[in-house]
């Protein structure tokens, strides 16, 4: 009869009795190289989750396991309001409801207003030719720095104002402040200001290791608001757009903003930032 195998021992053990077989164990805690008595599975692999990755509690015992890599907030609360604001904004302007009325009367009081150089670099904040690069840098930026999918997202969220805006243009047929001309709302430019500089954002923080990130998370979301604030500020005082019209494209803006935010969620949670 073939005799069991004697396991080694701690540096204490001095009997020659040879030890019980426990059936049903998977794992044998034998003592490592240095005889800190590292756990090591049956089969000679090392363990799935090795005791010195787990966090200890307050007395020193193995507890928890490593905490999960850091995931950002969810937005999807925004996605009710902004799509009922949207909603009233739109049937109030197709149905000459009341709003509309009042917009009006507040967009010719306050159209011309304002420094003209200034107001009208404002508006052209809105302009593809001045957004796009800025959201052209930070896609770059974020392949610099690895990701891949984000980048995508965030050129399908750009690439789906145009999608949007356009035949809503069509649909309610609004004229301008100072034009007689339809295809009013919602404003495109505040639209693309809304998404160009509110994904640049996101990019940019998406990559960014957080070592190196500043003391002051907040400036890049806070700069990106401000740059969509003075787009809509600049086109209804220049007399480009009614207000309703500018309020509208910001709740667009606002949800593909949304879209993106939970796809880069969804990314980071498959592959986080290394």
């Amino acid at each position: 009869m073939r005799e069991t195998p004697r396991s080694q021992g701690t540096a204490g053990d001095t009997g020659s009795e040879h030890p019980q077989h426990r059936p049903g164990r998977a794992i044998a805690h034998t003592t490592g190289a240095s005889g800190s008595g590292t756990p090591h599975r049956s089969d000679g692999r090392s363990p799935q989750t090795p005791r010195g990755a787990r966090q200890t509690d307050h007395g020193g015992r193995p507890g928890t396991t490593p905490p999960v890599p850091e995931r950002p907030a969810p937005l999807l609360f925004l996605v009710p309001p902004l799509l009922a604001v949207f909603a009233l904004l739109t049937w109030q302007v197709a149905a000459d409801g009341p709003l509309r009325r009042l917009d009006e009367r507040i967009g010719r009081s306050v159209a011309g207003h304002g420094p003209g150089r200034l107001t009208e670099l404002l508006a052209d904040l809105g302009n593809t030719q001045v957004a796009l690069p800025v959201l052209g840098c930070a896609v770059v930026y974020a392949l610099v720095r690895g990701a891949r999918r984000v980048p995508l997202y965030a050129v399908l969220a750009m690439a789906a104002v145009p999608a949007l805006v356009v035949p809503l243009k069509d649909w309610i047929g609004r004229t301008g402040p100072l034009t007689g001309e339809t295809g009013y709302y919602p404003s495109g430019h505040a639209t693309t200001a809304a998404v160009a500089y509110g994904a640049a954002a996101l990019l940019v923080t998406y990559r960014t290791r957080p070592a190196e990130r500043s003391k002051r998370p907040w400036m890049m979301p806070v700069a990106a608001v401000l740059l969509t604030v003075a787009t809509g500020i600049g086109l209804v005082l220049r007399g480009y757009h009614w207000p309703l019209d500018v309020l509208a494209g910001w709740c667009l803006g606002g949800l593909l903003l949304v879209a993106l935010s939970w796809s880069s969620g969804r990314s980071r949670r498959r592959q986080p930032p290394k």
